[in-house]
């Protein structure tokens, strides 16, 4: 298939073999070529990204599987994505099978909702729009400017029970937690399974901070006054 034709470029965001795999297994279903580009590693361990081609007015689709060392594989989409809008790129597609961080979408204590950052980082970066699977909360996508496809891998995953687990009527599904009932229920359901919850120290509203005490202000009245 010509590049020139179908107008859009497929690259890999880092060399770990998962993404290196994902990514040619995605280019040899689309009928593509893989985009040509280094991602690497200094000695200081700064992120290098060189694009060997070029992108102008295309739309590009970055791949970036998220490994162990995910603050190495942000920064490798962070300084890719941003190579990529310098290129003039016309947009930039993120293809983040698992998005990081999104366990840290709420106020604990006082921390912060560190998956509000890193949207804006990748919108500050150059992103345009990203596809990714079973986000930690749907309201997630409410932290980005842009559009946010939000995949569901439940039907791959009830075809492959039904297909390579031919004693799976005998099973049971089991939720990890109450706040996972839900989500497992949906599967017991449609597999038409038992359903079993393990009960545990359910997490606290207030575990956000704010049932801090307000602090207390010395008020003195007029002298003439009975308070």
């Amino acid at each position: 298939m010509n590049v020139a034709k179908t107008g859009y470029r497929v690259f890999s965001a880092n060399s770990t073999p998962a993404c290196t795999e994902l990514s040619k297994k995605i280019t040899e279903r689309l009928g593509v070529e893989l985009g040509k580009s280094v991602v690497y590693q200094e000695s200081n361990r700064e992120t290098r990204v060189e694009i060997k081609e070029s992108v102008r007015g295309q739309t590009i689709f970055i791949i970036q599987t998220i490994p162990r060392d995910v603050n190495t594989a942000i920064m490798e989409l962070l300084v890719m994505a941003y190579a990529l809008k310098t290129s003039c790129a016309e947009n930039i597609i993120g293809v983040i099978p698992y998005f990081p961080y999104s366990k840290q979408c709420k106020m604990r204590k006082r921390g912060s909702i560190v998956c509000k950052l890193l949207a804006s980082m990748l919108a500050k970066a150059g992103l345009s729009h990203i596809i990714t699977m079973d986000l930690h909360q749907k309201e997630i996508q409410g932290f980005f400017t842009f559009p946010v496809d939000n995949l569901r891998a439940s039907p791959f995953l009830l075809q492959y029970i039904q297909d390579e687990i031919p004693d799976y009527r005998n099973a049971i599904i089991v939720a990890k937690s109450p706040s996972a009932a839900k989500r497992a229920q949906s599967y017991a359901e449609r597999l038409r399974l038992g359903l079993a919850v393990i009960h545990g120290e359910a997490e606290s509203d207030m575990a956000d901070g704010r049932h801090s005490p307000p602090c207390v202000r010395n008020i003195t009245g007029h002298p003439g006054l009975e308070l």
